[in-house]
């Protein structure tokens, strides 16, 4: 038989063997130590590690986002800067601020102590705490509280337009007018001095001179929409309602996603005696923000006129939950029950508002014809 010679096997040199072994095993031991590159040889390379955002750039975002008049979002980044920072004043302050300017007082009140818990001697953090207390309808310590802030820094601009509009909720006059032009003064581009000393001349019946100083802050950030707010409730005043809803319309437009734009024209269209239009606007309020007090009263107020009381009465009392202490709230929710034959929850409300004003008529009416 024919053998070909040409495939015989061949024998392997020791030598060649021994360096392919020490190939394999340099070969394995790398694989094994280069925990750079590989968790062990069997598993596949680590993902790339993702950088640790620095509190710096939260800052920078939120401010961003303020600017552009994102007032609800810019919260949301201060709020995240406190958990990573439980002791940044600076966050609880901005934080602080913007809840106050969405209607939320009561909570800006809670995250404005936290600011100067953090930092008492901070004047900027008395002057926020004082902005709102003064919203949150406590006059007397807002007071103090801003007095305290100009004491820090008789210079701070802000200090001074906060302790304009507390003298101003509280009826003195002069004071108001006083702090608020030197407000202006210290500084011409404080958005917060042109717009408090706007709101000193609104509450002295200035209401062009108010709407003036509206549209200058309006000049310098453009993407706040409570201060178009402000512009058009003046104007409205005035009877120019055009021009008001004009303001209104462009409250929305810089800022859709708050609610105070949609809550100012549907009460402007419930005041116009288009109710229907105004419902519509105001439902649109509270789906923007359910938390938005305001909107519910000017809701109930909008349903009790149309003798839908039913509507009226959880409108009214959500209104009331979240913190509203308009009196014609409580009387007008009396009063609701009261024309649905339901004395025993009416009195209830009507006692209520007779505690915050003895001298209510509606509220007196209300009880005589559950007497009669």
């Amino acid at each position: 038989m024919y053998i070909d010679r040409r495939y015989r096997r061949r024998r392997r040199s020791p030598v060649r063997t021994l360096i392919l072994l020490a190939a394999v095993a340099a070969a394995a031991y790398l694989l094994y130590t280069r925990t750079d590159f590989f968790e062990s040889p069997l598993n596949p390379l680590r993902p790339t590690a993702t950088p640790t955002r620095t509190v710096a750039s939260y800052l920078a975002e939120a401010e961003t986002l303020y600017a552009e008049g994102k007032l609800e979002q810019a919260a949301e980044v201060y709020e995240k800067i406190t958990h990573l920072e439980p002791e940044n004043d600076e966050a609880f302050r901005w934080w602080a601020k913007l809840l106050a300017l969405r209607g939320h007082t009561a909570e800006a009140v809670k995250k404005a102590r936290e600011a100067v818990r953090i930092d008492p001697n901070n004047a900027r953090n008395q002057a926020i705490l004082a902005m709102t207390l003064d919203w949150d309808g406590q006059y007397d310590e807002a007071i103090a509280v801003a007095l305290r802030a100009v004491d820090l820094d008789p210079d701070l601009a802000e200090a001074r337009a906060y302790l304009a509009e507390i003298y101003a909720d509280k009826g003195n006059w002069s004071r108001a007018l006083e702090e608020g032009e030197a407000a202006v003064k210290l500084d011409d581009r404080s958005v917060d001095a042109h717009r408090n000393l706007g709101y000193v001349l609104e509450n002295q019946g200035q209401y062009r001179r108010a709407i003036e100083e509206y549209l200058r802050a309006i000049e310098l950030h453009p993407n706040l929409s409570y201060i178009y707010v402000d512009a058009g409730r003046n104007y409205r005043v005035l009877g120019q309602y055009d021009e008001a809803i004009a303001q209104f319309q462009k409250a929305i437009q810089v800022a859709p996603d708050n609610a105070d734009g949609y809550d100012a024209l549907g009460w402007t269209y419930v005041l116009q005696e288009d109710v229907e239009r105004g419902i519509v606007e105001l439902k649109k309020a509270i789906e923007v923000d359910p938390a938005y007090s305001a909107a519910y009263g000017h809701l109930g107020v909008a349903y009790y006129n149309r003798r839908n009381y039913e509507e009226a009465i959880p409108n009214f009392k959500r209104a009331i939950e979240l913190g509203s202490e308009a009196l014609e709230y409580y009387y007008a929710l009396g009063l609701c029950y009261v024309y649905l034959d339901d004395c025993n929850n009416g009195i209830e409300w009507l006692e209520r508002a007779l505690e915050m004003d003895p001298n209510c008529q509606p509220a007196l009416d209300g009880l005589q014809l559950c007497a009669e």
